[in-house]
């Protein structure tokens, strides 16, 4: 697969014990690089060490627009008693989710004073060329970056050796570079950095938010659903703080149950799946895949299927962004009032039909979903 990145710039992954309060972020030592480029009108934002292949990032997200925001960590902003990082770390949170990720950049604090906690405006405009890009923004990185002026409290007195354009570069078609060493320091970060606060995790409040570009009916879809998230996860402290569904069934939750699934079990998955998806599966570089398949077409693409074929286009399914988004569009109309119609279509048992007890006013919020989660834990004791 080739690859061209948007944008290219040394960072270090952290891995975040969420296990306690406050969260512990223990940052990795390796050498890394963060990098985004776009496939079939997708953005990807990926991590990987610099010694890998540029297709074989150790993360890849698929990124919804407006979904995202890569903003810097700020201890002044958190609770009181939040340990200080030594070093200039940023967040990637979500609205749609509560998961995060942090890193830290890797390439030569530019303070004067030496202060690793200090971003200089060039590790400012980085945070914000990417969280333009994870808006849906047009973006002109190489105009954005020439753009930099370092002139307050900047430090280059010719001994730093990591060089702008090998720290961070546009690309405009070129390859990415393959830079054998790196400024990754062992103590970059470290300590405790404490949870963000409800306000921040929920609605990504201090990530600020930019008109998406986008012109197309999916992407005004996806805006006008990711707004009404927001407005609902303002009142999310009236109510029961919930996940989403989307948070529930995660590729490392439900691919190992699909690898080990029986065929029975598997025919019975595949069912769900549009008749198309089948049917591409086996006539990919066959003819005019456009027309509706036909009955036919349909089970002949069925038995034409091994059981490993089987289960690896249930595996590719469970891994693709459009899988996420409508466990992200479900949870939003369970969370808007649409419990007790979900609930008899799917017939999922809830309490009380999906009402309020004693009334006729749906569940909402956090209670819904859980109310729905319950439900189908318990069909499937029943069965």
């Amino acid at each position: 697969m080739s690859i061209t990145p948007i944008i290219t710039f040394k960072a270090g992954y952290c891995d975040v014990d969420a296990s306690r309060r406050p969260f512990k972020v223990k940052p990795s030592e390796r050498p890394g690089y963060i990098y985004l480029y776009s496939e079939d009108d997708l953005l990807h934002f990926c991590w990987r060490e610099r010694s890998a292949p540029i297709d074989e990032p150790e993360l890849d997200l698929v990124m919804v627009p407006t979904d995202g925001h890569f903003v810097p960590y700020d201890p002044k902003t958190q609770p009181s008693g939040a340990i200080k990082p030594d070093g200039r770390v940023f967040v990637l949170k979500f609205l749609s989710s509560s998961q995060r990720y942090f890193f830290y950049l890797q390439s030569k604090p530019q303070g004067r004073t030496g202060n690793p906690n200090w971003f200089s405006p060039r590790d400012l405009k980085i945070g914000e060329i990417v969280d333009k890009l994870l808006q849906g923004e047009e973006v002109d990185v190489a105009r954005e970056l020439a753009s930099i002026n370092n002139s307050d409290n900047d430090d280059r007195r010719g001994n730093d050796n990591d060089e702008t354009m090998e720290d961070v570069e546009s690309h405009g078609g070129a390859s990415d570079p393959q830079v054998g060493s790196g400024g990754a320091g062992a103590g970059a970060t470290g300590g405790d950095i404490r949870d963000e606060g409800e306000g921040a995790r929920e609605g990504g409040a201090d990530g600020g938010r930019a008109a998406a570009s986008g012109n197309s009916d999916a992407a005004m879809a996806v805006r006008n659903f990711l707004d009404s998230l927001k407005g609902g996860s303002q009142g999310e402290g009236e109510g029961k703080l919930y996940p989403l569904l989307s948070d529930l069934l995660t590729p490392p939750v439900t691919v190992p149950m699909a690898r080990q699934a029986t065929e029975e079990q598997v025919d019975n998955l595949l069912s769900f799946l549009p008749p198309s998806v089948l049917v591409l599966s086996q006539q990919a570089d066959e003819g005019d895949t456009t027309a509706e398949p036909t009955a036919a077409a349909i089970q002949a693409a069925k038995e034409a299927m091994s059981l490993g074929q089987k289960k690896a286009l249930l595996e590719k399914v469970l891994r693709s962004p459009q899988f996420h988004q409508s466990l992200a569009s479900l949870t939003m109309a369970i969370r808007d009032g649409g419990l007790p119609s979900i609930a008899d279509a799917l017939s999922v048992p809830v309490e009380n039909g999906g009402y309020f007890k004693g009334s006729q006013l749906p569940l909402g919020g956090g209670e819904a979903v859980e109310a729905f989660v319950e439900g189908v834990k318990k069909s499937v004791q029943k069965k």
